[in-house]
Formats: C-alpha cells, structure tokens, sequence
C-alpha cells in the first residue's frame, strides 16, 4: 500500500468506483477461494479482546533493526500452511498459497519463525481498501534487508480477504520484502503487480475491527500492535 518519502513500498492509485473516487495506495493481492472463506471467526480472537469486543489499547512499539542476507527455506512449494497473525484486536490467519506463490511465502514464514513480526503494527489502515503491516520501523519505508521477486498470476485479482506484498512504484511487478496487506474492499481494483500472499482463511471479523479503525489520512485510531506470527504447517 502506501509508504512515506523514501522508500515508497506502496503506490498511490486512483481507482473509480460507480458513483464514487477511491484514492489508495497499491499494496494488495488475491488467492483463490471465494468471500465465504473469510468470513469464519477465529475461535479466540474473542478472548484477546477487551470484555466490550474492541481492541486493546497498546503503547506503540519502538522501531526494529534487524536485517536478513537472504530467506533460508522453510516451506516447500505446495505444502500446506496457515499464518496465526495475533494482534491486539484479535486473532486471524492466513492461508498461505505456496502453490501459486511458493518464494513469497516461504520468505514470510521464514520471516515469522525468525520473529521478525512480532511487535510490528499495522502502520496504515486504509477504510474499506486495505490494512497494511509487516514494517519495522513502523513508517511504510522499512523491510527486512532483502527483496523477493515473484511475478502474481496474470489473473489476479486483489478481492475481499486477499493477502499480498507491498512494493515501491519503480519495483518490478512481483517484488516484495516484509511489509504485507490484507484487501478490505470487495474489489480494490489494483492491476496485478502485487506479490500474491494467500487470503484470510479465519477471523476476518479481526480484520474488518482493524479496518473500522482507519481514517481519511490511512492512519489508524489507535495503535494496531502485531503480538505475534506463528506458522502452522500441514
């Protein structure tokens, strides 16, 4: 999605919507499965909030500096694998596509077990477009030392639940580092330039609370503090 002055690992586009102009930063992509897969209720996200179902309030984290040569492997191409994202409003998780996208999964899970995410926010939450996180400086303009290139399917299309790689506007298509976003929107219309990632496969109500949190400036209400990630294989 969106990044600040730097180094952009998001681009600002304009897209019409019938009756209306939506402006958002590029940051989205789609896996198969239909809008019924991300409409499940992760089993305890109920119990990470507070008693009245709004997220907990967290002081903002200090910025990271950890970097990375490269991702070692810790997927193969195919497996299955579910990313548990635990925050502050709940938990959801994300069904990685290692068949369609095997390099850019295996690179955030390996990212996940390093821990790299945890204690990272959600920077940027675009109402009814996208919510974006995965950067340690907690700005839009970090990563975690490396780029991963892998071209989305031709035919993707960045809907409801999608999961995909933020990139700056000269990146090629495809490339990716740390910072991810979720689509909120039922079409955010974006060509398919984005690294896809998976789809929300559980607690998108956790998402959709995440997203009632952003404002006209695509800065959340509060902070949106990322506990943990923790990868789930088979």
């Amino acid at each position: 999605m969106e990044q600040q002055p730097g180094r952009h690992w998001i681009v600002l586009v304009v897209f019409a919507v019938v009756a209306a102009v939506v402006v958002g930063a590029v940051l989205i992509g789609q896996s198969g499965g239909s809008d019924d897969d991300t409409t499940s209720t992760s089993a305890s996200s109920t119990e990470e909030t507070s008693a009245d179902g709004s997220c907990e309030e967290v002081d903002a984290p200090e910025a990271k500096d950890v970097s990375f040569d490269a991702p070692e492997e810790v997927l193969e191409k195919g497996e299955a694998a579910t990313a548990v994202v635990k925050t502050n409003c709940g938990t959801f998780e994300i069904a990685l596509d290692t068949e369609r996208a095997p390099k850019t999964a295996n690179s955030f899970a390996f990212l996940a077990e390093e821990g790299f995410y945890d204690d990272l926010t959600f920077h940027r939450v675009a109402p009814g477009f996208v919510i974006q996180g995965g950067d340690p400086e907690g700005t839009g303009t970090g990563g975690p030392g490396y780029t991963v290139e892998e071209k989305p399917p031709p035919n993707l299309s960045y809907t409801k639940g999608v999961v995909a790689m933020a990139k700056s506007e000269v990146d090629p298509p495809g490339t990716s580092n740390s910072q991810f976003f979720v689509v909120t929107a039922p079409d955010a219309g974006l060509p398919p330039e984005y690294a896809l990632l998976g789809k929300v496969s559980e607690g998108y109500d956790v998402v959709e609370k995440i997203d009632a949190l952003g404002t006209e400036e695509e800065k959340p209400t509060q902070t949106v503090l990322i506990e943990e990630v923790t990868i789930e294989q088979g």
